[in-house]
């Protein structure tokens, strides 16, 4: 919001805010007055925030610091922070090898290779200090052969053995002992993680596209698939990509995950209508899956088909018996808009059971916004206040009435009182 308010031309309001505590405003304004030339105000704002000793001021007065071409103050500035260790020391261990003195980030983070995030910053500063099989030995020592995590998140504090030997894979991989770095892949029980696959990803760097097949034929998650698919594409075989989702009788193979991965590639490539065939099969297959049916409905809006989303979610009510949640129902306010106008899916949101609610005005509001009524949308909102003051807020600022905006965001709901005694209750204070 405060990038908005900017956008708006409202400087001096930013400014004020600044001064007043307000940290997201003091940032900004900061990084405004140093792109200016005005470095010593932009210190200055930043200063009553970083005198607190709150890391977060700290490490954005050091960005500008070596943005301005002063590393060794930013150094100097981050270096007791770093002494606890955590964020601060990867801050600073990054900071020192971007400046020619990669051995002694290297040192530092030795010390703290259990915590992954700094074990991940090490392998990184290995590279440029030229100390990669050093790293290698550290990772080595801390990969024991007899425990294999169960899930994703064990050993999450620390540095767990799938992360152990990703990170030792990585250094392989840049040493060019490629096979090393697969081979130690293929020993972790858990490969993909955040919807990513370090093997796939490293079998498409180095184009082995036939191994990358044979394992997306067998990864149960899908992304090695994506992977292939996403190297398809990109050489320009768009129905080999499209082909690897596609089962022999034409329908998706992979599950809804994979069906919206096909959607989305036909969709980039002109495809449209394939999409919206491919997405509604998933939503007949899973009736009521709302994010599969958000999906069919944008489809079905960016091809011009508001009325074959409409119908979909008609079925799907008379399905159950004429029944539809406010959860199912507000995925129909920009289809009725595209095809029956704004006013007609007011008025049908306006008639239904739960439309006067707090969680509904905020799907209403966004629908009267995007049709270019933004006075209703905050009228709506006003009525269900405090719930949608961010909502209600960014909406004044659209309309570059930053003062009623900053007045919003700055009121506080009264804390309840007393404290909490550890059992649940249903009563006031929650």
């Amino acid at each position: 919001m405060v990038a908005q308010i900017l956008e708006r031309g409202h400087e001096h309001e930013v400014a004020l805010q600044a001064g007043r505590g307000e940290w997201f405003c003091a940032q900004a304004w900061a990084r405004l007055l140093g792109e200016r030339g005005l470095r010593d105000g932009a210190l200055a704002v930043l200063a009553p925030y970083v005198a607190t000793g709150w890391w977060p001021a700290a490490r954005a007065q050091a960005e500008l610091l070596e943005g301005w071409g002063r590393a060794s103050e930013a150094i100097e500035l981050t270096r007791p922070y770093a002494a606890t260790g955590g964020p601060p020391l990867e801050f600073l261990a990054r900071l020192l090898a971007r400046h020619g003195r990669a051995p002694e980030a290297f040192e530092r983070l030795r010390a703290g290779i259990e915590d992954w995030a700094l074990a991940t910053a090490l392998v990184d500063v290995a590279e440029v200090a030229g100390l990669d099989e050093d790293a290698a030995r550290l990772l080595s020592e801390r990969i024991p052969d007899e425990h294999r995590c169960d899930s994703p998140w064990c050993c999450r504090a620390t540095l767990d053995p799938d992360t152990g030997l990703g990170l030792l894979a990585r250094i392989r991989e840049r040493q060019g002992r490629t096979d090393e770095a697969i081979a130690l892949l293929r020993t972790r029980r858990f490969t993909s993680v955040n919807g990513r696959d370090q093997l796939a990803d490293l079998l498409a760097r180095q184009g082995r596209l036939d191994e990358l097949r044979a394992y997306a034929a067998t990864d149960t998650h899908g992304h090695a698939t994506e992977c292939l698919a996403a190297v398809l594409e990109e050489r320009g075989d768009v129905e080999g990509a499209v082909a690897l989702y596609r089962r022999a009788d034409g329908t998706v193979a992979g599950g809804s995950n994979a069906a919206y991965e096909l959607a989305q590639l036909l969709a980039r490539h002109g495809r449209g209508g394939e999409a919206v065939d491919v997405m509604r099969a998933q939503a007949d297959a899973r009736p009521g899956d709302d994010w599969i049916l958000h999906t069919l409905a944008g489809l079905c809006l960016d091809q011009g088909r508001p009325r074959d989303g409409l119908a979909h979610l008609d079925d799907l009510k008379a399905a159950r018996g004429g029944e539809e949640e406010w959860d199912l129902f507000w995925i129909r306010l920009p289809l009725i808009a595209a095809g029956a106008g704004p006013d007609a899916a007011l008025r049908q949101a306006s008639a239904h059971p739960e439309g006067d609610s707090a969680y509904a005005a905020e799907h209403i509001a966004r629908m009267l916004h995007n049709a270019g009524r933004t006075e209703e949308a905050i009228g709506l909102l006003d009525r269900h206040l405090p719930a949608n003051r961010a909502d209600m807020a960014g909406y004044f600022i659209s309309l570059y009435m930053t003062d009623h905006a900053v007045e919003l965001l700055q009121q506080h709901d009264p804390r309840p009182t007393g404290q909490w005694n550890g059992t649940w209750s249903s009563e006031p204070p929650f």
